[in-house]
């Protein structure tokens, strides 16, 4: 392959382990999408912050109920979507990893999705899973961005290349019929991925993952979205209907839009 030899190595961890946690792009982008994330919370909570933003996100727990969480979330995941700038911040942050691991023509998810899971609230939980499971594409990636410290029970947790056999023998087994059962089968063997406020991660999303209750003494604040090339085979969710093309090049724009002479 004619990569550069920091191609090479990023190419090799992410193929080897499934996923990469790197510093994000451009910290100032990062503290921009915390402040809009301070934001509509105070908006949608109606509580000012008035500590520090991230003892703030932290603490969110605080002052909202477990009720209240799914109408809040989605209130910020609205507001996130309609900010006119937040997809392209999205994308710069993750752009250097995304332009290697992916490519540089590439279809973006058209919603980022935001998880905020409260202290040993077993109601906001991702069973183990792989989205290939369910008919997403295999070409895809997720770049998953946390806005707080996610550690411990308080990120996701991944079961690594190397382990999928684990897998296979799962699913030929008729005593593992559920997620929950699929878990217990595999928690031994899975990572759990510790991303620090300031990093971002970008993994397979055809590996078995999900999350846990959160048993921290903090919420976790954690946005995904999908990116894949543009031009790789779709499953389930199809361009223009999920995707959206975001950087296309000039030659695939003539290419698209060429005609044989006389047609």
């Amino acid at each position: 392959m004619l990569l550069t030899e920091d191609e090479k190595k990023l190419t090799s961890e992410y193929l080897e382990n499934g996923y990469c946690i790197k510093k994000v792009s451009d910290i100032n982008i990062l503290e921009k999408i915390i402040d809009i994330f301070v934001e509509l919370t105070e908006k949608t909570t109606r509580i000012k912050c008035i500590s520090s933003k991230s003892d703030y996100l932290n603490n969110v727990h605080k002052i909202i109920k477990i009720d209240k969480l799914n109408d809040i979330r989605m209130n910020i995941i609205n507001g996130i979507n309609q900010h006119p700038k937040f997809r392209e911040y999205y994308y710069k942050l993750a752009k250097p990893l995304l332009d290697t691991i992916v490519g540089n023509e590439l279809a973006m998810q058209r919603r980022i999705n935001l998880s905020i899971q409260l202290p040993n609230d077993d109601s906001s939980l991702l069973q183990v899973h792989a989205d290939t499971w369910s008919g997403d594409s295999p070409f895809e990636v997720v770049v998953w961005l946390p806005i707080v410290d996610c550690y411990g029970t308080k990120t996701m947790y991944l079961l690594p290349p190397n382990k999928l056999k684990i897998i296979d023998k799962v699913f030929t087994s008729k005593k593992n019929n559920n997620s929950e059962k699929i878990f217990q089968e595999i928690k031994n063997d899975v990572l759990w991925l510790n991303i620090k406020f300031g990093e971002i991660l970008i993994f397979n999303q055809s590996l078995p993952h999900g999350n846990r209750v959160n048993n921290e003494k903090e919420t976790r604040w954690s946005m995904n979205c999908r990116f894949k090339s543009v031009f790789t085979p779709y499953g389930d969710k199809k361009l223009g209907e999920f995707f959206e093309p975001i950087t296309i090049r000039a030659a695939s724009k003539c290419g698209i839009e060429y005609e044989y002479p006389g047609e």
